[in-house]
């Protein structure tokens, strides 16, 4: 029975030598030795780059959120002013990532329109499959990105209820204690009055019915402002739930879409086996006639050839 020999390390060392003779370095040798080992990672594609750049973003904007939510809601943590500026901050978050999503779709449909052939047939090198990938990732980049914003709508909507709260002062009845008439207290004081204090009677008057007036005024006016602020925060109510209503309707909407490009998948792959089945038809109605042709050819020759025969 024969023995054998592991001869790799004899077939590297015949490898290596070979190399030096045509010029090689120990290092490059070492370097492309290992390169046979390892590979390197393959080259990501623009659109794979730009999908993780965007998830990437959406990451960072859920952590700035998750950082600045106790800053965003509560009242006594910061100002108006620095609540207003992280606002700015995670709307221009949100608006860099839309259109980063943009980006992607619009690179989709751009690759769908160059790959289409002859007659709007898809080219030989259209993948269908890896379309169809790519319009899942914009789906689950949506997706993240559609949950994001819906957190930062409820914490919005959490910090206008607290300022249409803080708006709204409560009607507190307030009663108003009206002096004593100057004929009551004359009568409930039987001092004599000076003609001074008589004189200055109507004028204390005057100044009371005016402080009434003014008083009443102001009454009227809270009650508007009231009115106002309760109408705003209806609103303001109304104008979240319509805003989480558009960003569920634009969800089912992108999932409608996803079914669709599945349907125009699937009718595209139907057309390419019809154009296949056409033309084999065509193939097979081009070989009978040529069959026909033959036929008719030989039998009119074999009728000239029998009368000339007889």
């Amino acid at each position: 029975m024969s023995r054998f020999r592991d001869r790799t390390e004899d077939f590297k060392d015949s490898v290596r030598k070979a190399a030096i003779s045509d010029g090689y370095t120990e290092a490059k040798v070492a370097s492309t030795m290992a390169s046979f080992i390892i590979h390197k990672p393959k080259e990501r594609s623009p659109f794979t780059r730009a999908a993780l750049k965007t998830l990437e973003s959406i990451k960072e904007l859920d952590q700035f959120m998750m950082k600045h939510r106790k800053d965003y809601v509560d009242m006594h943590r910061t100002t108006e002013h620095e609540k207003d500026s992280i606002e700015q901050e995670i709307t221009a978050f949100i608006k860099a990532c839309k259109e980063q999503i943009d980006v992607l779709k619009n690179s989709i449909r751009n690759e769908e329109a160059n790959s289409k052939g002859w007659l709007g047939l898809a080219a030989d090198n259209f993948n269908a499959d890896t379309v169809a990938h790519k319009h899942g990732v914009v789906l689950i980049l949506s997706e993240k990105l559609h949950s994001v914003t819906a957190q930062f709508d409820q914490l919005r909507a959490t910090r206008f209820q607290d300022i249409i709260n803080r708006a709204m002062p409560r009607r507190k009845p307030k009663r108003i204690t009206k002096e004593a008439s100057p004929v009551n207290a004359t009568l409930a004081n039987p001092e004599p009055i000076e003609p001074d204090e008589i004189q200055a009677q109507p004028r204390r008057l005057q100044q009371q019915q005016l402080l009434d007036d003014e008083t009443q005024a102001l009454q009227v006016e809270l009650s508007n402002l009231l009115d106002g602020a309760r109408q705003t925060e209806t609103k303001m109510v109304e104008m979240s739930a319509l805003n989480h209503l558009m960003a569920t309707h634009v969800l089912q909407q992108a999932q409608q879409i996803e079914v669709l490009y599945d349907q125009a998948v699937e009718a595209t792959k139907n057309v390419e086996l019809g154009n296949k089945e056409l033309s084999q038809a065509i193939q097979r109605n081009s070989s009978s006639r040529t069959f026909l042709l033959l036929f008719f050819f030989v039998l009119t020759f074999s009728v000239l050839f029998l009368d000339w025969y007889s």
